[in-house]
């Protein structure tokens, strides 16, 4: 007697499909095991802004040094609200490149843990866009954490005039987080394991320091030669000034930078780096 057998063929994923499954495999991963260490990762986010808005905000003026103070004060006031926006802006700089580009010069090193990641079934690219995109969603996290710190860390009769305006808020952060990730992307695959210190000592606190956190880019006119505002000009090079100036224009009413060109300017340093880390990051792979 004869017996018919049916076999039923399961019809293959498109490769769209599986690097779409590979690249919401690899962000999930990241995202759970940072919060399966999620204090760990919001003593290391909130210490720094906490140490900086404690000493400007609250040492500072009790002791009767405080910035800003020739105007007393209002003077020490007007400083809060300038340094609020400006530290939610570092905030999302330094997780940026940490959670980017950190990870990366270790998976890099001797130890060649990227080999792990690049196995998934998606382009190379891929993975480092998940890696991206994984990191943006810690930064818009720290963003969350530390903005209720800024605000309210402050001495008596020291306050920082907030007011929030949502849309550029909301549709800021995101592309700030994006940016910084992107520029995490190029440190990352740029500088060997051995050679962080260098990134934090050339490229990272030039950008901290000339990016607009303790001060506004339209004050910074007064600073000229000849005529010629060479300060205001020279940080226009620096893409933490825009996500500064784009956070004073969304927690504030303070002078700022036009958001016509913040957004633009943002956005084309986003398209940069990541174009640039990209490239890095399959040069790296491959070698």
């Amino acid at each position: 007697m004869a017996v018919d057998t049916m076999i039923t063929v399961t019809p293959a994923r498109s490769v769209a499909a599986a690097s779409r499954a590979a690249l919401s495999a690899l962000i999930q991963r990241d995202l759970r095991v940072l919060f399966k260490s999620f204090g760990e990762f919001a003593g290391r986010t909130l210490m720094q802004p906490l140490l900086l808005v404690f000493v400007f905000l609250y040492v500072f003026p009790t002791i009767g040094q405080g910035v800003g103070s020739g105007g007393g004060r209002a003077g020490e006031s007007n400083f809060a609200t300038v340094l609020v926006p400006g530290v939610v802006a570092i905030t999302i700089m330094f997780q940026g490149i940490q959670s980017v580009a950190i990870q990366l010069s270790q998976e890099f090193g001797y130890t060649r843990e990227i080999e792990d990641r690049v196995q998934a079934p998606c382009p190379l690219w891929l993975v480092a866009v998940s890696r991206v995109l994984s990191g943006a969603a810690q930064g818009m996290i720290s963003a969350v954490l530390v903005f209720p710190i800024a605000a309210v860390v402050h001495a008596p009769g020291v306050h920082a005039e907030l007011s929030v305006h949502w849309w550029v808020v909301v549709t800021l952060i995101p592309l700030a987080c994006l940016a910084m990730t992107s520029l995490g992307l190029v440190l990352g695959t740029s500088f060997e394991p051995r050679n962080i210190g260098l990134m934090f000592g050339f490229v990272v606190l030039p950008l901290v320091f000339l990016g607009g956190t303790y001060y506004q880019w339209t004050k910074l006119s007064a600073v000229e030669v000849g005529g010629f505002h060479w300060l205001q000009i020279l940080v226009l090079v620096n893409p933490l000034i825009y996500i500064a100036e784009g956070m004073r224009a969304g927690l504030t009413d303070t002078q700022h930078m036009h958001l016509y060109i913040v957004y633009p300017v943002l956005t084309a340093f986003c398209v940069l780096f990541l174009s640039l880390g990209l490239r890095n990051f399959r040069r790296r792979v491959l070698s």
